[in-house]
């Protein structure tokens, strides 16, 4: 293919949605208000009523949605957050923002996401939340972390930010545990012209704190209650998403059916290790990770044959120069740097076409 295939389309978006996505341009900028209005406000109401949840508040990105969920419930120095060996390191930041201490659990290796069997050992008087990514667009398995929750007195906080749209058992990401922090940035399911996140919950008390610490502290302007934080989704983002929730669950059908080809063609290429789906799961295919021993040279073999990719991710958190502090040696947890060694972003969208899908997977069979 002489033309390069992008990881993901991101100009498409905006040709399709461009009538829509500029009049709500023209709503914001005529109505003369940036900031905590209207379009929040029906943005909030609207993305809750989606999850099938009480409350959503708009806030400034995804980490900062986890970050204030853990403050709100008070937690914070001398506390321990139960997270994935492999994320995306906001995970952990989010904990640590807080003072708390990031407590990495292995993942199973069929889902990439955390092991409920493996999280009891895990638990200690310490311990005060538990906090699942919903990896990739594939649900954790929740009802054992909510099992464990009410056994140990503990909060469950998804990190949704992968998952707008994602089901488990039948019900929606977000509206799973006792809170979900989601993000919108641009390259989400559900993303936003900038960035942009949310904490949606059936917990009210949360929910006004939360708001209260996304605007200083404050619940009456200049009246501070407590050191808040300047984390507001704008007018102009909460526009933008309220478009494109119109057009989530059309536009997951689409990834979703370029995954079904993926998986239908591939599942016989040796050494190629495809994403497995447990029954209990509708994921909305955020990404589509694949596995190889040789993992490298399948990326620069593609890369020569016209197609981008990413690794998600190269380098386990505990193995960041940003928590060098935690001492956490090489091979601590083998599962988190094995994914990190072997996984490999392969193209997918709700923009991309069947003719790229089938031309990747030529490529990927005809790999030696």
């Amino acid at each position: 293919m002489n033309q390069r295939i992008p990881f993901l389309d991101m100009k498409s978006p905006y040709r399709e949605l461009k009538d829509e996505l500029d009049h709500a341009y023209h709503r914001v900028m005529e109505s003369g208000w940036y900031i905590l209005g209207e379009e929040v406000e029906a943005f909030e109401q609207d993305f809750a009523a989606y999850c099938g949840a009480k409350h959503c508040i708009g806030l400034g990105n995804g980490l900062e949605a986890l970050h204030l969920i853990l403050r709100a419930y008070g937690i914070g120095q001398g506390d321990e957050v139960i997270v994935p060996s492999n994320t995306y390191i906001a995970t952990w930041l989010a904990v640590s923002y807080t003072g708390a201490t990031p407590v990495p659990v292995e993942p199973d290796l069929r889902t990439y996401n955390l092991d409920p069997q493996r999280v009891e050992s895990a638990i200690t008087s310490r311990t005060r939340a538990i906090l699942p990514v919903h990896l990739y667009g594939l649900a954790a398995d929740m009802d054992p972390l909510m099992s464990l929750a009410d056994k140990y007195n503990l909060r469950v906080i998804e990190d949704a930010a992968q998952a707008q749209g994602a089901r488990y058992k039948g019900r929606l990401s977000g509206n799973l545990g006792h809170a979900a922090g989601f993000s919108f940035y641009p390259g989400k399911n559900l993303g936003a012209l900038g960035d942009a996140g949310a904490v949606v919950t059936n917990d009210e008390s949360l929910a006004g704190q939360v708001r209260m610490l996304r605007n200083y502290g404050s619940k009456v302007k200049y009246f501070n209650d407590v050191k808040g934080y300047n984390s507001r989704l704008d007018e102009m983002q909460a526009a933008f998403l309220r478009v494109k929730l119109n057009h989530l669950n059309e536009w997951n059908e689409r990834r979703s059916t370029l995954a079904s080809a993926y998986l239908n063609s591939l599942s016989n290429v040796n050494d190629l290790i495809l994403p497995f789906v447990p029954d209990w799961a509708s994921p909305i295919w955020h990404i589509f990770p694949i596995r190889h021993p040789r993992r490298d040279d399948l990326q620069k073999y593609l890369k020569n044959g016209n197609v981008d990719t990413l690794i998600h991710y190269p380098v386990p958190p505990h193995l960041s120069k940003a928590y060098v502090e935690m001492g956490i040696p090489k091979e601590a947890f083998p599962v988190a740097e094995t994914i990190a060694s072997t996984e490999l972003s392969i193209p997918m969208g709700p923009h991309m076409d069947l003719d790229a899908v089938e031309y990747i997977i030529n490529l990927l069979k005809e790999f030696d």
